[in-house]
Parts: structure tokens; sequence; C-alpha cells
């Protein structure tokens, strides 16, 4: 932080106060020892080993969770589970079909509650 800002201030800590998982999605969420600065990690785990961190600072971060995760794999299901939002199917017109693409929030940060502080979707 010194480097950054030329802040003489003691080292910033760290203090977690919630973790959850999603699949290879790892949340921990906390503040420092003020509450004056909240952060939230986003680790990406395989194998037990972090293979990438998402960081974000005094930001609000809502999870949600990309695609359709039923387990119905017809043709049409996986039409209306493409990523793209866009129907497969071939249309008559010049322009693709758009498809309703539902995309449930799984988790919110809840730290930041109260400020104002920027907003972001993370999908995963």
């Amino acid at each position: 932080m010194r480097i950054l800002t030329g802040s003489q201030k003691e080292p910033f800590q760290f203090v977690p106060q919630s973790i959850a998982s999603f699949g290879p999605t790892v949340l921990v969420e906390g503040c420092d020892r003020d509450c004056s600065i909240s952060w939230v990690h986003a680790w990406t785990v395989a194998n037990g080993v972090i293979t990438g961190v998402r960081e974000y600072f005094n930001t609000s971060l809502t999870v949600t969770r990309l695609g359709n995760h039923t387990q119905n794999n017809s043709p049409a299901a996986s039409a209306k589970s493409s990523p793209s939002g866009f129907s497969s199917k071939s249309s008559s017109s010049s322009t693709s079909e758009i498809t309703s693409f539902h995309c449930p929030s799984v988790w919110e940060s809840s730290v930041s509650v109260g400020k104002s502080v920027p907003g972001l979707v993370l999908a995963i």
C-alpha cells in the first residue's frame, strides 16, 4: 500500500468474515480492522491449488450462475442453454432468434451493505 499510495499507515490486514464455494470458485469476503475497506476474493481452485485470484475492494459483488443447469440433454434444451443466449435454430429472417436466458444469483457480498460502492456481477 505504501508503494502505491505513499501512505505510512500500518500494513493492511485481511480479516475474513465469510467463505463460500461454488464448484471450483471459492469466495472470501471481509474488511480491514476499522471496517472502512471491504474486499472480496474470488479464488479458482484446482486439485487443492489456487490457480486464479480476482480481488475486489470497496465493491458490492453479486455472483450469478451462468447457463441452464438442468440434466435435460435434449436438442431443444441445449439450444435454450446456449451461453450466447441465441437460439441455434436457423431462421428465415436475417437475425437470429433471441431466447430467454436465466442467470440466478447465488451469492451477494454483505460487508459493503449500506455504503455507496460500485456493484459488479461475477458469472460462474
